[in-house]
């Protein structure tokens, strides 16, 4: 059992729902970055998301897209964002951080290194945008035999078919993707994603998580009682691209957590 299927077994025996933060490493800088990424758990986080930076993310609208820019400017690299993980392992050892980026890196790296890496840096799943389930041995399929979650992302346009093969080798949860569309470009409509959610669950049997356009406590609440959880990214990364210092930042975050929580 990773810590993530741990938090959620432990969320489900309280009926709670899970509050997941997205934030980019390094931005917009370490030592900031790893002050944001500390504070977060104490702020309601749930689970940790902590974006890769990477030169053309292609799901990422242009508030994380600047994230990742700003982060990539002041120096991070792959091995920098294993070393925040690892600094942040040294206080907290019970929350789940997922790993959300594209398969470049990774493939630079080499995957059985990074998978060493990512283990002992204290990572808990993966989410791999720009790998589809056709290239599962890849790196899903030895991710998952290295102990880590490999997650999945579900859509709008998901359908049947596709579903079943999505689901295929997914583990921890699955991250279901609101909107048709970039990060940050609309907001989620509970309407709209209760019965995906449905759909989803009824094939998987794991949790299932929503995000992309979630930017208020009320969204938060609103989808929260519709899935498993809810992810904000976008909101959040606008504080800190703001210039919030870090505590405005993990004060908003709060309040969405909150929101989350009260579902």
């Amino acid at each position: 059992m990773t810590r993530i299927d741990a938090k959620f077994a432990d969320l489900k025996a309280k009926g709670k729902k899970a509050f997941v933060s997205y934030v980019m490493a390094g931005d917009p800088d370490f030592e900031r970055s790893l002050e944001v990424v500390r504070g977060l758990p104490s702020a309601g986080v749930d689970i940790i998301e902590l974006g890769l930076p990477f030169t053309d993310p292609m799901a990422d609208g242009p508030t994380i897209q600047l994230a990742g820019q700003r982060a990539l400017d002041g120096g991070m690299t792959l091995n920098r964002t294993l070393e925040l993980a690892t600094e942040f392992r040294k206080e907290d050892d019970t929350t789940p951080i997922v790993m959300m980026g594209y398969y470049n890196p990774i493939y630079s790296m080499g995957v059985d290194k990074f998978l060493a890496a990512a283990k002992e840096a204290g990572i808990d799943g993966l989410i791999v945008v720009d790998l589809p389930p056709e290239e599962d041995s890849e790196l899903c399929i030895p991710a998952q035999a290295a102990g880590l979650n490999f997650i999945r992302l579900a859509t709008p346009t998901t359908d049947d078919k596709r579903l079943k093969r999505v689901a295929q080798n997914t583990s921890g949860f699955v991250y279901y993707v609101s909107i048709t569309g970039i990060t940050g470009a609309a907001e989620a409509d509970a309407g709209d994603v209760s019965p995906a959610v449905a759909r989803i669950s009824k094939e998987t049997g794991l949790p299932v998580v929503v995000g992309f356009g979630v930017n208020t406590p009320e969204k938060s609440r609103a989808i929260a009682e519709v899935a498993d959880g809810v992810v904000v990214g976008s909101a959040i990364v606008s504080q800190i691209a703001a210039g919030k210092s870090t505590e405005e930042v993990l004060a908003f975050v709060k309040t969405l957590s909150d929101g989350a929580h009260s579902a």
